[in-house]
C-alpha cells in the first residue's frame, strides 16, 4: 500500500481507503463490515470515511460496532465523520456552531472513539457565517475532539473565504476537501481547486472514484437488482442512469473497458489507477459492498506501474473530458 500526505499536513493515509456511504446499513450489516473493514485493514487500508448523515447515523453505529469488535490499535487507523444533515430539528442542521459540536459528539459515540481524526462539513451552508463554522472547528480541534477538519463540495470563493478568515483570526485552517473525482467529473480538482494545492496544501480524500458504478462495467446491460439505484431513498440516482449524459457515460466505459483488457488488467483497476495518477488526490475512497468486490478493488496498487504516458493518453482519447 502506498500512503500519501492529506496535502500539507503530516498525516499519512493509504492511497486508497474505505467508506460506508449507501452501503452500511442498506446493503452491509455489522457481520459483513467486520469482514471488510478487516479485508481493508489488513490490506494496509488506514482511513475510514463515514457521516451523520449516512442512513442516519446507522452507518456510523455499525461501524463503530465494527471497529469495537476487530480492535485496532486506535493509533493505526483514521476515521472520519461529517456534519449537515443530522436531523429534522432547526438544531440539528447545517453549520452552527452548536451543531458541528452536538453532530461531534454524536458521532463520536456512534463510533465509540475518542476522537475523530477528520471531520468534514458535508456541504456549505449560505445561513451560517462561515467565521462561525471556523471557529466552531477550531474550538473542537483546541478541545482535542478533532484533528482535522475540512469541506466537501465546497466552492472555490467558500474555501477562499475560509482560509482568510483562519488566516485573520488565527484559527486552525481546513486540512481537506472531499470532492467527487474520477474520469468523467473532473472540475473541482483540475480546475477550481487548482490553486488551493499550491497556496494552501489542500488534501482531497475523493468519492465516487467509479462514478457510482458506471466505471465497474455492470451497467452495461441495466441496471441490476440490488444495485445502488434501486435501494430505497435512492430513487434520484435511478433517475440520473436514465439520462443521455449516463448513457454516454456507458459508451464510454465499455470503450476504457476495451483499454484495460489490452493492458491486462480491470476496467475497475483502469478507473482507481487513474484517480490515483493525480498527485493532488489524498486518498481514493472504495464503497465496496463484498470482500470479493474489495480485494479486487484493492489490487489496484499493482497495477500503478502500468499508467503510461501512452495509456494515458488512450484513456484521454476516450473520455475527451474537458474540467467541468
Amino acid at each position: 500500500m502506498e500512503y500519501r500526505n492529506l496535502g500539507r499536513s503530516g498525516l499519512k493515509l493509504s492511497a486508497l481507503s474505505y467508506g460506508s456511504w449507501v452501503t452500511f446499513h442498506f446493503q452491509v450489516n455489522e457481520a459483513l463490515a467486520v469482514d471488510l473493514l478487516k479485508t481493508a485493514y489488513d490490506a494496509g487500508v488506514n482511513f475510514f470515511d463515514n457521516a451523520e448523515a449516512y442512513a442516519h447515523g446507522e452507518s456510523e453505529i455499525i461501524m463503530g460496532r465494527a471497529l469495537k469488535k476487530l480492535n485496532f490499535p486506535r493509533d493505526t487507523y483514521c476515521v472520519s465523520s461529517k456534519v449537515f444533515w443530522g436531523g429534522e430539528k432547526p438544531t440539528q442542521q447545517g453549520l452552527c456552531h452548536k451543531h458541528i459540536v452536538d453532530a461531534c459528539h454524536c458521532a463520536l459515540q456512534r463510533l465509540q472513539v475518542d476522537y475523530l481524526d477528520l471531520y468534514f462539513c458535508h456541504r456549505s451552508d449560505p445561513e451560517t457565517p462561515i467565521e462561525e463554522t471556523v471557529r466552531a472547528m477550531h474550538t473542537l480541534v483546541m478541545q482535542g475532539k478533532i484533528c482535522y477538519w475540512g469541506t466537501s463540495e465546497w466552492s472555490a470563493e467558500e474555501l477562499k473565504e475560509a482560509y482568510k478568515v483562519s488566516q485573520d483570526l488565527g484559527l486552525t485552517p481546513p486540512t481537506m476537501e472531499q470532492p467527487e473525482y474520477n474520469l468523467f467529473q473532473r472540475g473541482k480538482i483540475e480546475k477550481e481547486y487548482r490553486d488551493f494545492f499550491q497556496d494552501y496544501g489542500l488534501g482531497t480524500t475523493i468519492w465516487s472514484p467509479l462514478s457510482s458504478g458506471v466505471l465497474t462495467g455492470k451497467y452495461k446491460n441495466g441496471i441490476p437488482s440490488g444495485s445502488r439505484p434501486n435501494l430505497v431513498g435512492y430513487e434520484w440516482m435511478k433517475d440520473s442512469f436514465e439520462s443521455a449524459d449516463f448513457i454516454e457515460r456507458i459508451k464510454k466505459a465499455d470503450k476504457l473497458e476495451e483499454v484495460a483488457e489490452e493492458t491486462g488488467m480491470p476496467l475497475v483497476n483502469l478507473a482507481l489507477g487513474w484517480c490515483l495518477q493525480n498527485p493532488d488526490v489524498s486518498t481514493v475512497i472504495l464503497g465496496a459492498s463484498s470482500v470479493e468486490q474489495l480485494k479486487e478493488n484493492l489490487k489496484t496498487v499493482n497495477y500503478i506501474d502500468s499508467f503510461t504516458d501512452d495509456l494515458i493518453d488512450k484513456i484521454e482519447s476516450i473520455v475527451q473530458t474537458k474540467p467541468n
